[in-house]
């Protein structure tokens, strides 16, 4: 309430734009941190505004800054409230706000991060700042925070690889779900579509009729899934890849490899 008893005694002897004019670097920011409070974010962000342009190199001007930036998140302006966080970041670094602004960047491309069907730009971004929050603060109290949102970014990604290895099954593309479900293996291994992609990279494999391989595979998946609930199936189909080796069939590329193009696996 400072800012306002201060904002108020000048409107006595001056007109609004000459007392606006008297606030100092304080007075500004504690208005804007008025209208904050209020939940006026335009208007805070006009104060905050107001302090890092003229009065940059004051002790308030950091504080404008993460506010400014705060204002913007609130408002669910996530793009322009990541471009607030860097400012602070790249020019601030010593302050007290680096922690908060490094974690609440990480949440704005977290908060645009779309669903798994959609382009995965910002769920990247935010893994990249969450990790980078990780690295400047190990032990922090968010840690705990920061690893779960991670694992969850992490797990959608996966799933789109995932779900794309799907849609070429069904289309009888095995060529190019095995593409997909070998992503899934070796840039998500740690996530819960590890387990269905190895099962499915067996079953394409044994479409494609590329029976040493796909022996290999499913015998891989049996050692590290004994309790799976896709055991049976991975049974029955190492059973009919080794019968299949048995007798002598010839691999070869199937037909469904021969009409795979370069543009359906990217």
């Amino acid at each position: 309430m400072l800012a306002v008893a201060s904002f108020t005694t000048l409107y006595w002897g001056c007109s609004t734009d000459e007392a606006t004019q008297q606030l100092s670097a304080e007075e500004r920011f504690r208005l804007g941190k008025y209208y904050f409070d209020d939940e006026d974010y335009l208007e805070a962000l006009e104060e905050f505004k107001v302090v890092t342009l003229q009065y940059g190199g004051t002790q308030w001007a950091d504080d404008a800054q993460f506010y400014m930036a705060e204002s913007r998140f609130l408002r669910e302006e996530f793009v322009l409230a990541v471009y607030e966080y860097d400012v602070l970041l790249r020019t601030m670094p010593t302050s007290p706000f680096v922690r908060l602004a490094r974690f609440q960047k990480a949440g704005c491309n977290d908060a645009l991060s779309p669903g798994s069907d959609l382009d995965q730009e910002y769920t990247r971004k935010a893994i990249d700042d969450y990790q980078s929050f990780l690295e400047y603060f190990p032990t922090d109290s968010l840690a705990t925070v920061v690893e779960g949102r991670i694992v969850e970014l992490t797990t959608k990604l996966a799933k789109k690889e995932f779900d794309s290895g799907l849609i070429y099954m069904k289309m009888a593309y095995y060529k190019a779900a095995t593409f997909y479900f070998d992503l899934v293996l070796e840039r998500y291994h740690d996530t819960r579509y590890a387990e269905p992609a190895l099962f499915h990279k067996g079953e394409a494999l044994v479409n494609r009729k590329r029976y040493p391989e796909a022996v290999s595979e499913l015998s891989r998946f049996l050692d590290k899934y004994p309790s799976s609930e896709f055991r049976p199936e991975v049974e029955r189909l190492l059973n009919d890849a080794r019968e299949s080796l048995a007798t002598g069939v010839v691999v070869r590329p199937t037909a469904s490899d021969s009409m795979e193009t370069h543009s359906q696996i990217p």
